[in-house]
This record gives structure tokens, C-alpha cells and sequence, in this order.
């Protein structure tokens, strides 16, 4: 039986320079010195979004496009996602604009229609402790963002990947995208202390969600530049062509515009630190 994450710190400790850098297309990876950036919609809505986004994010640049097929509501009465068909938008996007393409399932059902069409696995917050999930997709031969729960603690959040770790899968990526908190100005509270201690406890990349911590696009570039600086591996980022018209999350969103303006400042919080912004890699990656 290997030893956990968490039995693993010490020996991080000691080891400070041991990194996993994951795969999520032979040229763009997730836990090296160049930052992976993730963008798109809350939702797909339609292949001329779809093509819209993903033409100006190529260019930003944007390593890898984002877009919600199957939605988690609170209601049930709101959008639920196109399913298949939005599926399938999505990866002819990103295929068509060179960019790996990643979404949240939410069953062993959706995991199996998904599979051959996203490159990253989305476990979202909602079912960071829904251990069946994370077995089946610990199965799944693809890399796995796992999002943190909305009152998870860090040792809970690393034992969720301990699941899909211990079930053979070692591609996660961990993704900070903030907590319940009692102030409404916000959405969610961003912990960016976490991802400096998951950065010291774990090997694993680790992003940061700044439009679902925030809830307001007015506060997200603040807040992206926050986690680049104090050591995130990326961030994920909610854009569309037409942000108050989206169908979900409208006010959490930036525009195309704005989203391309982000990664130019991006990049130069990056390399103050050292590391770089870059849309893909020269070569192709080889996995540590």
C-alpha cells in the first residue's frame, strides 16, 4: 500500500523541487514553469460561441478551452447544459483552434459520453466527496481537475484525490476555486493561503478559479494576478463573447476583450516570479 498526499509531506519537505508536470495534449501541460491558462464560457450555448471564443483565446493566448455541457444548478428549473450536443461543440472548437478542451461530469453516464471528447476531466465542487464518482473516473486514462468543495477543508480535498490517485490515476490537478463564506460581497472566499500550502504538501499542480470564488468580473483580474503571484501552476477563467447576455453565471463573466487583456498582465506577474505565459510548448511534452 503506497503511502497518501498527506504521509507524503515530510518527504515533500525535503524534496522541495520535486513537481509533477501533467500531459493535457502533446503540447501543453499543467505543472511546469509555463502557467496553463484556461478559459470559456459557464456554459456552451452555441457553435458560433463556441468558434468565437475559442478563435480569440487561441490568440491571447489561452492554452486550453473550458465550457460547461453538464450543469450543476441549484434550481432545477434553470439551464442544464446541451449534453451531447454541446459535447461536441466543445471539442470541435477546441480541435479546430489547436486547444485541449476540458468540461465537469457529474456521473458514470457522463464520464462515459464525455471520455472520447474532453481531454481534462472537471470534477466540480459539488462532487468533490462523491467517492463513486472519483472511483469511476480514477479508472478514466485522461487527467482529472479536481475542484475543491465549497466548505472543504485542505485534508479533505486531498484525500478526494487521494481517491482517484489510489484508484490508479495520478494525473490531478487540483483546482482552488474558493469557500463558503458569511460576506455576501463576494461569491465565495478565494483561499489563496490554501494553494501555498497545497504547494508545499503535494507534487500536484495546483490552479486557482477566480470567477466562482468571486462572482464578479469586476474582481477577477485582481485576483488571478493574486494567484499567479503567490505560486499558482494557472487559472481558470469564465469569458464570453457577449458576457450579460450568457445564459448562466452572466455576472461573473469577462469579455473576450477583457480576457485577452488579463493574460498580457498575467504574463508579467508571471515572469517577475520567474515563470512564463506561452500558448504551447515548442516541443512536445514529456510527463515527469
Amino acid at each position: 500500500m503506497g503511502k497518501s498526499l498527506l504521509d507524503n509531506l515530510l518527504t515533500q519537505k525535503r524534496s522541495p523541487e520535486h513537481r509533477t508536470e501533467i500531459a493535457i495534449s502533446p503540447r501543453v501541460s499543467c505543472g511546469g514553469n509555463r502557467l496553463m491558462l484556461v478559459a470559456g464560457p459557464c456554459s456552451v450555448e452555441s457553435e458560433e460561441q463556441m468558434q468565437e471564443c475559442a478563435e480569440v483565446l487561441s490568440k491571447a493566448p489561452v492554452q486550453a478551452l473550458r465550457g460547461g455541457v453538464f450543469k450543476p444548478r441549484t434550481s432545477p428549473y434553470s439551464f442544464q447544459g446541451l449534453g451531447e450536443e454541446g459535447l461536441q461543440i466543445l471539442s470541435e472548437s477546441g480541435k479546430q483552434h489547436g486547444m485541449p478542451v476540458i468540461a465537469e461530469v457529474m456521473s458514470a453516464k457522463q464520464l462515459e459520453e464525455a471520455h472520447d471528447s474532453l481531454d481534462v476531466l472537471q470534477i466540480g465542487s459539488r462532487n468533490m466527496q462523491n467517492f463513486e464518482l472519483l472511483k469511476e473516473v480514477s479508472q478514466a486514462k485522461k487527467p482529472v481537475l479536481l475542484k475543491r468543495g465549497l466548505a472543504a477543508t485542505i485534508e479533505e480535498f486531498l484525500m478526494a484525490a487521494e481517491y482517484i490517485m489510489a484508484g490508479g490515476n495520478q494525473d490531478v490537478i487540483l483546482c482552488e476555486r474558493g469557500i463558503r463564506g458569511f460576506d455576501s460581497m463576494t461569491r465565495n472566499v478565494l483561499d489563496l493561503g490554501a494553494v501555498a500550502v497545497l504547494k508545499q504538501m503535494t507534487h500536484l499542480p495546483v490552479i486557482v478559479d477566480p470567477s466562482h470564488a468571486a462572482g464578479r468580473h469586476e474582481l477577477i483580474a485582481d485576483l488571478a494576478r493574486a494567484a499567479v503571484a503567490c505560486g499558482a501552476d494557472g487559472v481558470m477563467i469564465e469569458c464570453h463573447p457577449q458576457p450579460r447576455k450568457s445564459i448562466s453565471d452572466a455576472r461573473q463573466a469577462l469579455s473576450l476583450e477583457e480576457m485577452t487583456e488579463l493574460v498580457k498582465s498575467l504574463a508579467a506577474v508571471a515572469a517577475a516570479i520567474g515563470r512564463e505565459v506561452s500558448v504551447v510548448s515548442e516541443q512536445p511534452i514529456v510527463a515527469k
